[in-house]
This record gives C-alpha cells, structure tokens and sequence, in this order.
C-alpha cells in the first residue's frame, strides 16, 4: 500500500504531466489517501481537469477541493452575460432538453435545476457550460425522473459491470429499493468508484444511487 508521501509524489507528477495544468498553482495534501487540492487557477475547467488528474492516481481515497478560481480583469464576465452564454450552450447541446432546465447565475456561479429522464443528460448540462469564459463553479442540481419502471434493475447493472473492463463484478454488490440503488463493496481506485455510479444510473429507473464502495488497495485484493 502507497505512503502518503508516495500519493503525493504520484498526485504531482500527473499534475505536471497534464498540458492544460500549472501544477505550480496547485497546493496538495495528503492524509490517510485523502487529496486536498489547493491554489488559485485562471478557469473553472481547470479545477476539473486538475481534479480529474488526480482520481486517475492509485492509492486516492477521495479529493477535497479547494482550487478557487479567479478571472482576470480582461476576462471577467458579468452574471447577465454568462446566463446568456449558459442558455445558448444548452440549446445548442442536443443532449440536453432545454425546456426542461431550469438556470441561475450569481456571481459566476452557475445554479442547474430541473428534472430528466436519463443521468447522461444530467451530466451533459453540466458539460456544457462548465468551460464558458466567467463560469467560476457549476451546482448542478438537476434530478432524475423515469416513468419506466425498474425491472430486474440489479441484474441489469451486474451486468453492466461485467461488460466494463475495468470493474470487478465479483467485488461490488447491488441493492435495489424502489428507484434507489445502494453500491458496497470494494474498487481499485476512485476512478472505479465514479465508474461504477454511471453505469448504475443508465439502469432504466434509477433515481438515486447510494454508492458506498470502498477504495481498496490491499495487496490480496490486487
């Protein structure tokens, strides 16, 4: 199992390996394989693809971040300006039913609200607008809601799980509760943890899924 010292030796090197990212801007921490990210960055796509990098490194448990971002002068954005932006974005994104969302901005800070039928729509609302010039922090809080039904929900995600290469079927249990699915059991890496939550939500019928997976880097478990 990877020291603390290991993580962040490992968290810096793929910082640094990402052409869009000054590690120099980033601060991190690291305590029991928890990574605080920290600093200033000029765009909100950077704190997610700083982000991103680092659930990508073994031995992370979890990321708390803390990455502010900050605009220049030049680049800054008035709220009107970035809703106009935010609107056009999910109009012209064919993934997103836009009669369906529902959108708030106050001070850079982009509020989704509404409701879906699929989590990729959710998701892609969200992809839309996180990388327009001002957007300094997206809140999606869009909700889910089928009117199908969960049929055989727990066999359809078992198999999901299966087919996906880098998930261990084997490893991860699934309890189905009316249109809410829990996850346990152990994963690899962050990665798998996020991994396994998607393909839970493309099961028609989940609303919500409780994903209580634990990352496991035991050498029996590798």
């Amino acid at each position: 199992m990877k020291t603390d010292v290991e993580i962040k030796e490992d968290v810096l090197d793929e910082l640094a390996w990402q052409p869009n990212i000054n590690e120099t801007e980033i601060g991190v921490i690291v305590e029991d394989g928890i990574v605080t990210l920290s600093g200033v960055v000029n765009s909100y796509a950077k704190k997610i693809a700083a982000e991103k990098a680092v659930k990508s490194v073994m031995g992370v448990k979890a990321i708390a971040g803390d990455i502010e971002v900050k605009y220049g002068d030049e680049f800054k954005k008035t709220d009107k300006e970035i809703a106009k932006a935010v609107v056009d974005a999910i109009e012209w994104n064919s993934a997103v039913p836009e009669k369906d969302i529902t959108i708030k901005v106050e001070d850079g800070w982009v509020y989704l609200s509404g409701e879906v039928k699929w989590e990729y729509q959710k998701n892609a609302a969200k992809r839309a607008v996180q990388n327009l010039l001002g957007v300094r922090n997206v809140s999606n809080n869009i909700k889910i809601k089928q009117s199908v039904k969960p049929v055989e929900v727990k066999d359809k995600i078992k198999r999901a799980f299966e087919r996906a290469a880098e998930l261990d079927a084997n490893n991860i249990t699934v309890i189905a509760d009316g249109h809410t699915v829990t996850l346990s059991g152990k994963v690899h890496s962050l990665k798998e943890k996020e991994d396994a939550e998607t393909a839970a939500y493309k099961a028609p019928g989940v609303y919500h899924v409780e994903n209580n997976l634990r990352v496991d880097y035991s050498a029996e478990y590798a």
